[in-house]
């Protein structure tokens, strides 16, 4: 059997979950990769065969998505020159994680392609929603990566068709402990206003990953620190608590190790907007933005936040087991989501 798994290059979750499914795909068949965007600070260990631009966000500085630069950085020539070039004849299984350039190849053949994502998660019937609609947000996650099939991770689990978090290797092997430090991952703000913001809250050590300063850096209570798998993997074992984005990856890394968190979703991200009112409704806290009007938020998260308990079991094996069952051969199962929240041009 002969695979296509395509994954989002933006940001970093995609490619750490990549890293764990991978090996389980190579059991079942010749694997071969695809990676388009261009945000990734990590590097997959096996050969990639398909590199593409894609459709990729770039971060800012102001707690968003810089639409400027992503404009500047989107052709949409190259983008549908991407998506003619992609030859899926020969594959048996097209899995695609928020990936635009296999989903568009695979509507354009007439393929099936497997969605396998958070993304697929935020827009199921049972999932929570934001309080205040967003109807571009909506329209845009639905028909950036449109998907035949749909499976999907969550911060629990909601269904047969949406697992929890799938937790790296190196995440579970770790021994959590208490240093009295505070991990922060906030890359759509810049250094200045972290350090602006932070540093009010005296007595507490924050050490920052920054996305846009190279060199290490201190100023009072605050340690900026440039992007590093191994660092940051020691710091948010030892961190008493975590403070990030409403993305998937970091936030379900803290509550499996049992930290404090408080989420701040990306301005204008619909997909983070759902994934913090699922953490709401389970009991993290969540504030808005990074700005001095929220000091107090967050120095009452410091002083009295709880931590969230939940479930987390390693089972990527048998999520690659259900997939490959469902859709090879005659063994496959409908799992569209039957819901007006989730119409994938079906």
């Amino acid at each position: 059997m002969k695979i296509l798994y395509a994954i989002q290059g933006t940001g970093n979750g995609h490619i750490t979950r990549a890293i764990e499914i991978i090996p389980y795909l190579q059991k079942k068949g010749e694997v071969d990769l695809l990676i388009s965007g261009t945000q990734s600070d990590i590097e997959l260990p096996w050969p990639v065969k398909y590199r593409f631009h894609g459709m990729s966000f770039v971060f800012g500085k102001k707690g968003g998505v810089d639409y400027w630069k992503t404009f500047m950085k989107l052709n949409s020539i190259k983008l549908l020159k991407e998506i003619k070039r992609l030859d899926l004849k020969s594959y048996d299984l097209i899995i695609s994680d928020f990936e635009p350039v296999s989903c568009w190849a695979a509507l354009k053949a007439k393929k099936d392609c497997i969605g396998l994502s958070n993304q697929v998660a935020t827009l199921h019937p049972l999932a929570p929603i934001p309080k205040k609609n967003d109807l571009v947000g909506k329209l845009v996650l639905q028909n950036y990566a449109p998907t035949t099939y749909h499976y999907g991770f969550h911060f629990k689990r909601l269904d047969a068709s949406v697992f929890t978090p799938i937790i790296r290797k190196k995440v579970r092997e770790l021994d959590p402990t208490s240093e009295k430090h505070y991990t922060v991952y906030l890359p759509s703000y810049d250094d200045d206003q972290l350090i602006k913001v932070l540093s009010r809250i005296r007595n507490i050590k924050w050490q920052v990953f920054s996305k846009h300063n190279t060199k290490k850096r201190r100023e009072r209570n605050v340690t900026i620190v440039p992007i590093n798998e191994e660092q940051f993997l020691k710091s948010i074992a030892s961190a008493e608590g975590v403070l990030c984005n409403a993305g998937f990856g970091t936030a379900s890394e803290a509550l499996f190790l049992k930290k404090k968190l408080m989420v701040i979703p990306m301005k204008k991200q619909y997909e983070q907007y759902c994934n913090a009112a699922m953490l709401k409704e389970m009991g993290v806290n969540v504030i808005k933005k990074l700005s001095i009007k929220n000091v107090p938020k967050i120095e009452e998260w410091v002083e009295n936040g709880s931590i969230v308990a939940v479930d987390y079991p390693d089972n990527t094996e048998q999520i690659v087991d259900l997939i490959v069952q469902n859709h090879t051969g005659s063994g496959k199962i409908d799992t569209k989501f039957e819901s007006e929240n989730y119409n994938f041009f079906q």
